[in-house]
């Protein structure tokens, strides 16, 4: 209570009648219905285990969604979306090193019998060479065949220029098919 005896009025943030409320700029509902799996694969394909995956995207739209005020341009959500979900993968990958330094080595997931049946063996191969790749050269190659993005977004995504997107795409490709011994 205020010394006038009454209750204190609740501090209310206006808006101008021409600006939109900002859940009306971002419909981060529409945005997790239409590409949550897709996200999810995509951190699938980072981390190495499907409850980690889930994990990090939950994050993401979480933290995107407590701060959608903030948000600069709310047109690109999806990108800033993209761009939390490789960080989080980054920060697991990042935590797992710390781990490993410090306790047993970290294995990644077996994958099952039935699983690396239904998936192929040449499949199993290229996740395995992939896995083995440096983290951007990775993430670039995840990016680019994975989700069919541009050079431009994938620079958009990982915080770096296109022309470094298109060197880091071709020093993956070559790595990976040194690794698979498809070098021609």
């Amino acid at each position: 209570m205020s010394l006038s005896g009454t209750t204190p009025e609740p501090e209310i943030e206006l808006l101008s009648h021409g600006e939109p409320l900002a859940r009306d700029r971002v419909d981060v509902a529409g945005l997790f219905a239409e590409h949550h799996l897709g996200l999810v694969r995509l951190a699938l394909l980072m981390v190495g285990d499907q409850a980690t995956a889930e994990d990090v995207v939950q994050e993401a739209f979480a933290r995107t969604h407590a701060g959608w005020r903030r948000l600069r341009d709310p047109d690109r959500a999806l990108t800033y979306i993209r761009s939390a979900v490789l960080n989080g993968a980054r920060s697991v990958l990042r935590r797992r090193a710390v781990a490993f330094r410090r306790a047993v080595p970290y294995e990644p997931p077996v994958w099952s019998a039935e699983h690396a049946a239904l998936l192929g063996e040449e499949r199993r191969e290229v996740l395995v060479a992939l896995r083995d790749l440096p983290g951007r050269q990775r993430e670039a190659l995840v990016l680019r065949y994975y989700l069919d993005l541009s050079d431009l977004e994938i620079a958009e995504t990982m915080g770096i220029g296109a022309s470094t997107v298109r060197s880091t795409l071709a020093r993956g490709l070559a790595a990976l098919a040194r690794k698979l011994g498809e070098e021609s």
